[in-house]
């Protein structure tokens, strides 16, 4: 039975995303993507202790499991009313933002930028050079990168024991007491990231210059400044993407979210829903049709018209079922994919599907009136709005973060007072309802849990990647994947690396499985794997 695959724990990491597309001389007109395997962890955590989200959420994913724990602790600290003093807040972030440079550098080198080197470029200029710096596990970059990629992960297990799926964050701050050793150890080891691969391998400048980039303008000037800039595998990718047009297709709808992360160790020692917004430092928001507006997690729907759950509709994550259904019922109704449809509700425009992940969370950055301690960065809304939304600018928005997190930080580093608390025992209310949400490397991560006589009567977990490559909706609205294959261009239908680039841009916790039909004779032309994060 199907529904024996709920039992994995990586289900949402090694499982199948399916896109099938159609193509019309040469060009992809509609695309279906389907989640292959069921993530059961809600029905898991019903009925169990509010605690166990701490252990089970962080073995969703192996590659993001601090992310799932920091949402996790926060939809606890907001349900039990907790008190989190600033040192925890501070050790939270440090070690939410060294997963997320952990996986930068990992996923551009091991699982985008081995495409760039496909047969299908070999009569690009550069193609030679794409080779030699990008050939999986001999290039000269993906080698130092991948490497490397592991030093900000030694700092989250200086500080959680383990990484991953470690459970060292709880309900009213962190489970460790660090060292002025401890401290000093992960300075030396994120300034030796940073020096060795940041710095020397991706962008041949100082971060400092890297950020004074504030239009795409200013990006391409800054590859032309200097040979150290046009040579570096930052300048080298956006030469070769331009010359191979990554840069024009994959844009999608366009329009983003973001629920933030990291907060102001000061504005957030008693974490509520209402209170979140502001407390945060990269902040939330939602961009629709080129207009900003304010996130609010009661606008957030879960439509499975489309995804093999029972029923119809949309819901509010807090009235939430995941009831399912055999998949080959499911398709009777018209279903075909696991992964259900989060949308959100826009007061006065209506329902609609983002797109998650660090364009969104860059694009939500250009937001106007930041406060005082929250990141105001109006690159990459200055991108989608000149030269649009590509895979291109998609992958690049993420290698920005590498800098601007790197930042963070390293100032977070410097704010431990070692002589303060680093915990608050909470009261564990037997009744309550929470919400936490935290941006994993790869989108808007989020829990919402209600809790009754003591016990979990409802959990629910959307991920990024619910966000992103979920079925239509009800209204038979594409989901944000769907709509950026549309338009992809494919020069070889026995070979759509195309079609792998999107995916991988949006770095999905599936392995994709790609089949591509010709859109006049319905026929299927071939099948192929596109290898996912496994």
């Amino acid at each position: 039975m199907a529904t024996d695959l709920h039992i994995s724990p990586l289900g949402r990491v090694e499982g199948d995303l399916d896109v099938r597309v159609m193509v019309d001389d040469g060009v992809v007109t509609d695309a279906w993507t389907t989640a292959g395997m069921f993530r059961g962890f809600e029905m898991i955590l019903k009925g169990k202790d509010p605690q166990a989200g701490l252990i089970v959420t962080p073995r969703i994913c192996g590659i993001c499991g601090g992310s799932h724990l920091t949402k996790t602790v926060y939809a606890l600290d907001t349900a039990w009313r907790t008190e989190v003093p600033p040192n925890a807040t501070l050790i939270r972030n440090i070690a939410q933002a060294c997963e997320t440079l952990q996986s930068i550098p990992r996923w551009f080198y091991a699982l985008f930028a081995i495409d760039l080197t496909n047969k299908n470029y070999a009569k690009a200029k550069e193609y030679d050079e794409a080779v030699r710096r990008f050939a999986p596990f001999v290039g000269t970059g993906y080698e130092k990168g991948v490497t490397l990629s592991g030093k900000p992960v030694e700092i989250y297990a200086i500080f959680g024991g383990q990484w991953p799926h470690s459970s060292f964050m709880v309900p009213g701050g962190v489970m460790c007491g660090p060292t002025l050793s401890d401290v000093t150890r992960s300075i030396a080891i994120l300034e030796y990231w940073k020096d060795e691969w940041l710095e020397k391998e991706w962008l041949g400048c100082s971060v400092d210059r890297w950020l004074e980039n504030k239009t795409w303008d200013d990006v391409l000037a800054w590859v032309e400044e200097n040979e150290s800039h046009y040579n570096s595998d930052c300048g080298f990718f956006i030469r070769y993407a331009m010359e191979t047009g990554l840069d024009k297709f994959g844009a999608g709808f366009g329009n983003y979210f973001a629920t933030g992360t990291f907060w102001n160790p000061d504005e957030y020692t008693h974490p509520t829903i209402e209170g979140r917004n502001r407390a945060l430092i990269t902040r939330s928001g939602v961009y629709q049709d080129g207009q900003y507006y304010e996130f609010d997690q009661a606008n957030v729907r879960e439509d499975h018209t489309h995804s093999f759950y029972e029923g119809a509709g949309a819901l509010h994550p807090f009235d939430g079922r995941t009831v399912p259904v055999d998949p080959a019922e499911g398709q009777k109704q018209g279903k075909y994919s696991w992964a259900k449809s989060p949308r959100y509700e826009i007061p006065g425009v209506g329902m609609k599907p983002l797109e998650a992940g660090p364009l969104a969370r860059q694009v939500v950055a250009g937001k106007p009136d930041p406060l005082p301690w929250q990141d105001y960065d109006p690159l990459f809304h200055n991108a989608v709005t000149t030269i649009g939304p590509s895979v291109m600018v998609r992958v690049m928005a993420r290698m920005h973060e590498a800098a601007k997190y790197y930042k963070l930080v390293r100032s977070w580093l410097d704010q431990v007072d070692l002589h303060e608390k680093f915990y608050v025992k909470p009261v564990e209310h037997e009744e309550g309802q929470g919400f936490g949400a935290t941006e994993a490397a790869r989108g808007a991560l989020a829990d919402w849990i209600k809790i009754k006589d003591g016990k979990i009567e409802n959990y629910q977990v959307v991920t990024p990647t619910a966000w992103n490559i979920g079925p239509r909706d009800g209204n038979n609205v594409n989901g944000p994947m769907e709509q950026a294959f549309v338009g992809s261009p494919i020069a070889d239908t026995t070979d759509p690396v195309e079609l792998g680039h999107v995916a991988r841009s949006f770095d999905s916790c599936l392995v994709c499985t790609v089949h591509v039909y010709d859109a006049k004779t319905r026929k299927e032309m071939s099948r192929f794997v596109v290898n996912g994060n496994c």
